[in-house]
């Protein structure tokens, strides 16, 4: 069992050390920008959406009182 084990934990450090085509710096950095820019982008998308059923619901409310 041992064994086993210890042979995926070497298949598994080999595949990242020699297999794995890691990202350059600059590829990293553009990818979190798109990523922060994406995000904002969708919370504020969210906000609105918020804002506009919270609204609804106001009127709601006031109605059936």
């Amino acid at each position: 069992m041992w064994d086993s084990l210890i042979e995926y934990v070497k298949g598994a450090y080999d595949e990242l050390i020699n297999h794995v085509v890691w990202p350059t710096w600059q590829e990293v950095q553009k990818l979190t920008v798109v990523v922060a820019v994406f995000t904002l982008i969708f919370s504020l998308f969210i906000f609105i959406v918020d804002y506009i059923f919270r609204e609804i619901l106001g009127l709601y409310y006031k109605l059936i009182r």
